[in-house]
Order: structure tokens, then C-alpha cells, then sequence
């Protein structure tokens, strides 16, 4: 089964085009020279579009469960 539909393809395709043609803008405005970037702007427009992709990966930075037995005393 295709992780990516045909319409993300379309999409980041698009955003490839504007990379190389030096339109395509981050989100802070400033112009995107990355290819990695300039795919992950693409990914996420076909999400909006409703397109066949999936979910972003939730960063897990600063939930470090504590560790076992951390606030409680042992006796």
C-alpha cells in the first residue's frame, strides 16, 4: 500500500519547482535553499489540501517519563 498519494506527489513537486525558481518562502518569510525544507513545505500543503499523507511525528523532546521511584522516598 502507497504511503503517498498522487496529489502530495503533485504538491511537493510544486514546492520543488518554487525552490529552484527561489519563490518558495518559509514560514517566516525567508527564502528556502534546503531540499529537505522545501519537501517538508510541500508535505505539509498537501495535508492542508486533504491529500494521502501521513501525520507529522509529534517530537518527544521534554517528556522523559521520571525515573522510577523519583519524587517518592524509600524507607
Amino acid at each position: 500500500m502507497a504511503k503517498y498519494g498522487k496529489g502530495a506527489a503533485k504538491t511537493v513537486e510544486s514546492a520543488m519547482r518554487r525552490k529552484k525558481k527561489g519563490t518558495l518562502k518559509s514560514g517566516s518569510g525567508r527564502k528556502v535553499t534546503s531540499r529537505k525544507q522545501a519537501i517538508a513545505i510541500g508535505l505539509n500543503e498537501a495535508r492542508e489540501k486533504g491529500a494521502k499523507v501521513p501525520s507529522r511525528k509529534s517530537s518527544r523532546k521534554g517528556t522523559r517519563k521520571a525515573a522510577r521511584g523519583g519524587s517518592s522516598k524509600k524507607r
